[in-house]
């Protein structure tokens, strides 16, 4: 079977709308973020205020991974997107109107993180329902591909427009590209029942996490996608203060070689090598940073970061080694548990990075986090391999069956 991009969009004609969908939803998130943070910056002159306009609702994902996440499997899957997308849509919309109050702003974003986390779960729990269990590696790794993208030339026209327009104007932008989000998804996916029954709720997800957490292979899995992972974007977090001239140049870099990973691990690994290279490819991460130790100047360094950001495909092999172990009806909690914890746990690595490099140095503390890195792979690999990692029967969350497509 053919492994290109192009043949996964033609042999699954749903994928189409939700990958444009998906996209839409980033340039949406990219243009609003920036123009945000811009905004937020010109009326308190705050670098910090500023940053959580950007990144703040990556932070409220935590809340939503243990408050609402069992609604990912408990919501029909389409009406689910459409309305938080439409919601968030909504969302960017009132932040650009005039003289809404700092705490406003705030309170919007919080509501938009909260929104996202069960967006996440949804949009991952829904693909495993359109691609074939052959096809999921391939459709993650577009999806990863083109969200990089997307975020690069969102940004680069988010610059654009602000030079343009006004940060509101961009903001508009940005609702609109959501609310096309929303009408892609209501339009050009069709009605599914819920994956599993029962009401979602606080208590729910809980059980649900405690389940999911409860098996060592899963546990080990998730935290191998959250740590190592984390404690590199803890490193990327000081490329503005190590080197303000370059940090542009890295972080270009950082992301031409994380396209480049996915790419070649979603598209050209053969299936018995990407068991295999799951462990190197994270060593892979964190191993070309120790040599910040040295204090590279641009050219060693980013060298040094475009090798390592290569590694990042490890987390495209292990989400694929995840899937298979999920309980059935979980799939959407499950996957969004992932995601919730992965950004949260690159917010609390890059606070982490700041506090070591206050007290020493940019990079003596990419270095430590680096080595850090390395060691939490090591240790959490004896648990990662094959044999450790059996399929088990799978069993519902609860006693209802799992709804079919309709």
């Amino acid at each position: 079977m053919s492994r290109s991009y192009r043949s996964l969009l033609l042999r699954t004609p749903e994928f189409a709308p939700f990958f444009l969908a998906a996209s839409l939803r980033v340039a949406a998130s990219t243009t609003g973020g920036l123009a945000l943070g811009v905004l937020v910056y010109d009326r308190t002159r705050s670098p910090l205020l500023s940053a959580l306009a950007m990144f703040g609702p990556s932070l409220a994902q935590v809340l939503g991974a243990t408050l609402l996440m069992a609604a990912a499997d408990r919501l029909p899957p389409r009406a689910a997107l459409a309305a938080l997308a439409a919601l968030a849509a909504a969302g960017t919309g009132l932040l650009a109107a005039p003289g809404l109050p700092l705490w406003a702003v705030f309170a919007v974003l919080l509501g938009q993180g909260l929104a996202d986390s069960l967006a996440g779960g949804v949009r991952y729990g829904l693909l495993t329902e359109i691609l074939p269990p052959g096809d999921y590696l391939l459709g993650r790794s577009l999806l990863a591909v083109a969200a990089g993208v997307t975020q690069v030339a969102g940004f680069a026209a988010g610059g654009l427009l602000l030079a343009a327009l006004s940060p509101r104007g961009v903001l508009l932008v940005s609702a609109g590209l959501g609310a096309a989000a929303a009408l892609t998804v209501r339009f050009g996916l069709r009605r599914r029942a819920p994956r599993a029954g029962g009401r979602p709720s606080p208590a729910e997800t809980r059980r649900v996490n405690r389940l999911l957490l409860s098996d060592p292979a899963r546990r080990t899995l998730y935290l191998a996608l959250w740590v190592p992972n984390g404690l590199i974007v803890g490193c990327e977090s000081l490329f503005v203060p190590y080197d303000p001239a370059h940090a542009g140049l890295l972080f270009g870099c950082a992301a031409a070689g994380m396209l480049a990973g996915d790419t070649v691990a979603g598209r050209w690994l053969p299936e018995r090598w990407r068991t295999r290279l799951a462990a190197p490819l994270r060593l892979l991460l964190a191993l070309p940073y120790l040599v910040f130790a040295l204090q590279p100047g641009p050219v060693l360094a980013t060298a040094a970061v475009a090798v390592a950001s290569t590694g990042y495909a490890a987390g495209l092999l292990m989400q694929e080694r995840l899937v298979p172990l999920l309980p059935e009806g979980t799939q959407g909690q499950a996957l969004g548990l992932h995601s919730a914890g992965m950004l949260t746990m690159q917010g609390v690595c890059a606070a982490l990075a700041g506090a070591v490099a206050q007290y020493t140095s940019p990079a003596a503390a990419i270095t430590a986090l680096a080595a850090l890195s390395v060691v939490v792979t090591l240790a959490l690999e004896p648990g990662l391999r094959p044999d450790r990692l059996r399929i088990r029967p799978p069993h519902s969350p609860s006693p209802l069956p799992r709804g079919t497509a309709q």
